[in-house]
């Protein structure tokens, strides 16, 4: 067959073969599979009417579209399918217990709890730990995931078993979703007085695609209206039969506000292990697992929380962690004792990391900093690729509706920043499993976690995109920078309300009716402390005015650590004021909340009606 010819320069032409590339390839990188010229590639490009440089990553619409000119197929390589060959290229083996038989020891089942919202979730998982993590949480969702280990006695002998604490079934997912098999066992909690509810059945096919097998938790036994036959009875339905009715899913009815039947509930979880899965691991080799959680810490840096999976994690080796590495500084228990080593199951907070990893990102030990180093940096290098391949544009989501009907987008692009990327991962993957349609395309561009920054607004200024700040806030000049370039910012607190809005304002019928308006930033310099009020705070007005009685948040270093509060106490010396200006100090009080540390920010706010567009 003739080869094509660009510009009098002979171009292979391919016989249906085919080329496997990355996500974010460039030309010059299809070009070496085919032993090509890149500036060939160039021309071809032109002539179907793109514009492309040779070095640029370009998305994999385009790389087909060449493909199909020059008669090669395209085979788009997987991340999960990437990781491991770029392992392989080091001789790591990931995922895999070394040695035979003789080396596996048995290890503690790992325990994902799930179910609709408001059943009782995070009680359940309050009572099982017995501290308190409800009070505490916006809209009482867990939005950080975390795990811990409890131990429970089965015929007389202790065991223990591993809780990993997601903000509900889309992390479970998306940590799934990035080949992270991260649970062995799904509790199911259903509320005895509202039976199967339509996020109970989504939670049940998610554990159901894993091939997880599943213990249900029969829960608020206690209350008016209960009725834990008709919860056997529905699920029945969806082929969780109890053992009772000849099945093989044990059903366990509990309390979890009275703490009722908790050890009866952990007793099945441990026997439906012992029944259904071979739980045992290699404990000699290098430590290997995933990242489950991961936050920037003002005093210790990046920290994540790893669930070691096989091997034993020690303090001093030398660890990746998807695009992050570093050697292991210190290691913490949930109870936040220091650990010299963890074996399989065991979670573990980490310091020592260089960066934040993501959610569901697989950690392994290795032998040399520079093998970590190589690994991570080529792992950073292949999701930025991957980043810039995608296409972009901007708009406002009162805007979207318009600009979709006038066909200027076809694509909602956003960028989202957490205060945990076990969050960022859950929203990321909540959003994009949004079914709205072929009318609009919805892209997350970038996430990660920390305050909004210059950076982000700058992205999202050159690309058309929404920025979601969850838990977190812009920094000061961030937030001038995306009034002055009219970026869209949007905080919010509980999952469920961004995932509402975002499918509200592609569907068309978002329409605002209040928004928040900043009255003013104060500092606090001072923490004094009253046996009769609580901790007052000595303040410096950094914008605005503070007012007596308004709505106010507290910030501590650009994250969001309390929603919700009340201006109650204002004073200017000695005297009780009703306001304080920009520039001038005094003492606030925020009635009950005393939480509050010197080189905190109280952003005090008011909600005003605004206009339908």
């Amino acid at each position: 067959m003739q080869a094509p010819s660009v510009g009098g320069v002979m171009l292979p032409r391919g016989n249906g073969q085919t080329v496997r590339l990355s996500r974010g390839a460039s030309l010059t990188d299809f070009a070496e599979k085919i032993n090509a010229n890149p500036a060939s590639l160039v021309a071809v490009m032109l002539n179907l009417g793109e514009m492309v440089t040779a070095t640029q990553s370009v998305s994999d619409e385009t790389l087909q579209l060449l493909a199909d000119e020059m008669n090669y197929v395209v085979e788009i390589v997987s991340p999960e399918e990437e990781d491991r060959e770029l392992l392989e290229s080091f001789d790591i083996e990931f995922g895999e217990n070394e040695g035979g038989e003789d080396m596996l020891v048995s290890r503690p089942p790992v325990v994902t709890v799930m179910g609709h919202v408001d059943h009782g979730k995070t009680r359940l998982l309050d009572a099982i730990r017995k501290t308190n993590v409800v009070a505490g949480e916006a809209g009482g969702i867990t939005q950080h995931i975390g795990a811990y280990q409890v131990s429970t006695e089965v015929n007389e002998e202790e065991r223990k078993i591993t809780f990993i604490d997601t903000p509900g079934h889309e992390a479970f997912t998306a940590m799934r979703a990035r080949g992270a098999k991260s649970t062995d066992i799904a509790i199911l909690v259903v509320a005895a007085n509202d039976g199967v509810m339509p996020q109970t059945i989504e939670a049940l096919n998610h554990a159901k695609a894993a091939d997880v097998p599943i213990v249900v938790a029969v829960n608020k036994i206690d209350v008016e209206g209960a009725d834990p036959t008709k919860v056997r009875g529905q699920l029945t339905e969806y082929g969780l039969v109890a053992e009772e009715y000849g099945g093989d899913t044990m059903f366990v009815d509990i309390s979890a506000k009275q703490g009722l039947h908790i050890d009866s509930l952990l007793e099945a979880v441990v026997l439906t292990a012992d029944a259904s899965l071979d739980l045992r691991a290699n404990a000699e080799q290098d430590a290997q697992g995933i990242a489950i959680e991961a936050h920037l810490d003002r005093g210790r840096g990046a920290v994540a929380t790893v669930l070691v999976q096989r091997g034993t994690l020690r303090v001093g080796d030398t660890m990746v962690a998807g695009d992050a590495y570093g050697r292991v500084r210190a290691m913490l228990d949930d109870n936040g004792n220091a650990l010299e080593e963890a074996g399989p199951a065991t979670p573990v907070l980490v310091l020592g990391l260089t960066n934040v990893p993501g959610a569901g990102d697989n950690f392994l030990v290795v032998d040399e900093d520079r093998t970590a180093r190589q690994i991570a940096e080529k792992r950073a290098a292949r999701e930025r690729n991957a980043a810039f391949a995608k296409r972009t544009r901007r708009v406002s989501l009162e805007d979207l509706d318009k600009v979709l009907k006038a066909g200027q987008v076809q694509q909602l692009n956003l960028i989202i920043k957490g205060d945990a990327s076990g969050s960022v991962e859950a929203l990321e993957s909540s959003l994009l499993q949004l079914d709205v349609g072929e009318e609009v395309d919805l892209r997350v561009l970038h996430r990660g976690v920390g305050a909004v920054t210059e950076t982000d607004i700058d992205l999202a200024t050159g690309s058309d995109a929404i920025v979601i700040g969850f838990n977190v806030r812009a920094d000061g000049r961030a937030t001038q920078m995306a009034e002055r370039e009219g970026v869209d910012v949007r905080y919010y607190s509980v999952i469920y309300q961004v995932i509402e809005e975002i499918e509200a304002a592609l569907k068309g019928m978002l329409k605002p009716e209040y928004e928040e308006v900043e009255l003013g930033t104060a500092e606090i310099r001072e923490v004094f402390r009253s046996s009769k009020l609580g901790n007052i705070a000595g303040v410096l007005i950094r914008s605005g005015e503070v007012k007596r009685n308004t709505k106010a948040r507290l910030v501590r270093d650009g994250k969001v650590i309390a929603e919700n509060l009340n201006i109650e106490g204002l004073r200017r010396f000695k005297d009780d004021v009703t306001e304080i200006r920009e520039g001038f100090e005094g003492g606030i009080n925020l009635g009950s909340y005393n939480d509050i540390k010197i080189d905190d920010v109280i952003a005090t706010y008011e909600m005003r009606e605004k206009p339908r567009g």
